[in-house]
């Protein structure tokens, strides 16, 4: 591997993983010497990567306009292909028209070869099963977990038996045949999983659950790993 190459790598991974990251780390990732990481991050710093850290402690690195664009492996971006064609096949309009314009960006951002490899990608998404129609708006509800806002829904169970529960919208799963919003239900007092197209009315509230988000989703989604664990 050259050493333009092996600079290239490391700002992938400086860019993928959680930092701060250790220079053994890097160096186990690249498979080089502490030594070379060091001197790696200091010719990256001289090309105007903005990198905060230092030998002992780690580093991270802090997107700077002045770095080059990024380059795409054909992988990759098949890969992206695939990963937003499945978003514009599945997701409520406004996401479906995020994913559609984020490929027009990344269209326009690639040099002609590489955008004619990503208008020809060999992967391509067909969706053959309708989902059950949804009635409530995908995207304020999306905006409502992002917010860490409560929302007060009118939810139908598989019986058709109704009740109004006031729920804290954790994250939204996107399943093969449904979609389902994990929250915490004050109702039940408990995490529940409700099927989005069950919810026949929604209204966004002016609770807020801040900044409670992202470890109660953590702790809901290990929760439900550990039953399936124990009923496989």
């Amino acid at each position: 591997m050259s050493r333009s190459q092996r600079l290239l790598q490391l700002i992938q991974c400086l860019r993928s993983h959680a930092p701060p990251l250790r220079a053994q780390t890097l160096a186990d990732e690249l498979g080089v010497s502490v030594r070379s990481i060091y001197r790696d991050i200091d010719t990256l710093r001289g090309s105007g990567a903005v990198i905060d850290g230092a030998a002992g402690v780690g580093y991270t690195l802090v997107e700077d306009p002045a770095l080059p664009p990024m380059m795409f492996s054909q992988d990759e971006m098949e890969a992206l292909v695939l990963g937003l064609g499945e978003v514009r096949a599945v997701g409520d309009p406004v996401l479906s028209r995020a994913a559609r314009d984020a490929l027009g960006k990344l269209k326009a951002c690639l040099p002609d070869s590489r955008r004619r490899q990503l208008e020809h990608s060999v992967l391509h998404v067909r969706r053959f099963h309708e989902r059950p129609k949804i009635t409530v708006d995908v995207a304020e509800l999306r905006a409502a977990a992002r917010e860490e806002t409560a929302v007060d829904i009118r939810y139908s169970d598989e019986k058709g038996a109704r009740t109004a529960r006031r729920v804290l919208p954790l994250s939204i799963v996107f399943m093969d045949q449904v979609l389902v919003l994990l929250a915490w239900c004050q109702l039940r007092r408990d995490y529940r999983a409700f099927r989005v197209d069950r919810i026949r009315r929604l209204q966004v509230s002016d609770e807020s659950f801040r900044p409670r988000r992202v470890a109660m989703n953590r702790e809901f989604v290990a929760r439900l790993k550990r039953y399936n664990e124990e009923n496989p």
